[in-house]
């Protein structure tokens, strides 16, 4: 299912027909989504693979790990280890299909220009509003995570709100930079940091082991529990809808799935070492995000190390929501690529939306948790699984001979099909999960109010 390509700055596609229609994309100019920057006060194009992996470690190996040994209270050590890793080599092949997608179509930046080459202006608009509002949920999500680590430090001494506010204003000011390539050496520290709070938490577990806990291999439970759970590895796996952005500021694109490899490998072992050392020592009893099981000392070093990588991780996502915006609005004008006014002033607007649109979520929004999860499972299942299959599906039918391609590689259509359904799947399911949680919640009384501490 190999569909590279060369990444050129622009190149002149041949006409053809097949079955009887020239698509757009086909015979027409296709530039590079920041063209030759030679000269500009502002260039993008200037991260290495390396760099590029460890923005994508800080981003998506952050407070997703959390969740992930109390999957394995649910449904067992064994299935969860099976889905983690699964997940993690699904999560990489996924990684290739969109990664030689945008090879193929250097003009895409985000998932909304791949969504206008796949489904028109319509596409473009859906895939682009989605990455927007996943970004600002997972920042929201992150400002929660640092509000937790604040609380948890100060022996809850100052009101919840204010501490989220407080550090949504120091996500803000770490996400104005305009370039990932200035946001890159804060990546190297966030990157480090949720390593070595994952260490520290997985010391404190050992150290102060839960006396007379369970431990299951496996757990037989229903449907709904069982996929509840799952839904927690699914989406320590969800940040394939920044990867465009990552690799379009890349000085050899082609190099990006050495980044995609360090990410993947990275991820599914430590998650799976994370996972199995801390429920090994804690037992089914663990809580969600997993800080909260360890004694009061060690849940405050974790914390306190990993509430770097928290204000990191959310300042990249303000980042993804801010550039998709900065670029609709301004692609190849000089607003870009210059020290302009308006460049600026929308650059430092967009930001300041973003982050403020996440914080009143995240302060305003009784079940903002469990709308997390209802995005997630609208577009994060489609960017980070299902849509990588119609990639696959597009290019070959397009650029490699319609429908005899795909019936020459029959088995690369059946595995992208495959892809498009399993998309689907946790789609429905996630989404049925998460409004199930929403209705439980209030029915048991734990939805709280807004804009208290």
């Amino acid at each position: 299912m190999d569909t590279s390509r060369a990444s050129v700055k622009e190149f002149q596609l041949d006409a053809v027909v097949i079955d009887g229609k020239q698509p757009a994309l086909i015979g027409a100019t296709v530039e590079d989504v920041f063209g030759n920057e030679d000269g500009h006060q502002i260039r993008y194009k200037t991260l290495s693979w390396q760099f590029v992996a460890l923005l994508m470690i800080a981003e998506v190996v952050s407070n997703g790990m959390l969740s992930l040994p109390s999957a394995l209270a649910v449904v067992g050590i064994v299935p969860a280890v099976i889905l983690i890793v699964f997940l993690g080599l699904f999560a990489l092949f996924t990684a290739k299909l969109l990664i030689d997608f945008k090879l193929n179509h250097p003009e895409v930046h985000n998932m909304g220009d791949a969504g206008k080459i796949l489904f028109g202006p319509v596409g473009r608009e859906i895939l682009s509003l989605g990455t927007i509002l996943f970004a600002i949920c997972a920042c929201g999500s992150e400002l929660s995570s640092g509000q937790q680590a604040l609380s948890t430090l100060s022996n809850q001494g100052l009101c919840t709100m204010y501490l989220l506010l407080i550090f949504a204003v120091a996500t803000f000011l770490c996400a104005i930079p305009r370039t990932l390539s200035h946001l890159s050496n804060l990546a190297l520290v966030g990157a480090f940091l949720i390593l070595a709070a994952g260490v520290v938490g997985m010391a404190g577990a050992g150290a102060s082991p839960v006396p007379d806990r369970v431990i299951n291999a496996t757990i037989s439970t229903t449907f709904y529990e069982a996929f509840l759970a799952i839904t927690n590895p699914v989406f320590a796996y969800a940040g394939h809808s920044r990867f465009f952005m990552f690799v379009s500021e890349m000085r050899r694109p082609q190099d990006a799935m050495k980044a995609a490899w360090c990410l993947q490998g990275f991820a599914t072992i430590f998650y799976v070492l994370f996972a199995v050392v801390i429920y090994v020592y804690i037992g089914n009893t663990v809580q969600s995000p997993a800080f909260f099981s360890l004694p009061p000392k060690w849940a405050k070093a974790a914390f306190g190390i990993a509430l770097g990588n928290f204000l990191i991780s959310g300042s990249l996502c303000t980042h993804t929501a801010a550039k998709l915006l900065m670029i609709r609005f301004f692609r190849h004008s000089r607003h870009v690529h210059s020290h302009t006014f308006l460049g600026w002033f929308t650059w430092i607007l967009l930001c300041f939306g973003a982050v403020g649109i996440a914080f009143v979520l995240a302060i305003a929004v009784p079940v903002f948790s469990y709308l997390i999860g209802i995005v997630a499972a609208l577009f994060a299942s489609w960017y980070t699984y299902g849509v990588a299959g119609f990639f696959w599906l597009h290019d070959t039918y397009y650029l490699e001979g319609g429908r005899k391609a795909l019936s020459r590689k029959w088995a690369g259509t059946v595995i992208a099909v495959l892809t498009v359904l399993l998309g689907a799947f946790i789609c429905v399911a996630g989404t049925f999960v998460s409004i199930k949680l929403i209705v439980e919640a209030y029915a048991d009384g734990l939805v709280g109010h807004p804009f208290t501490c």
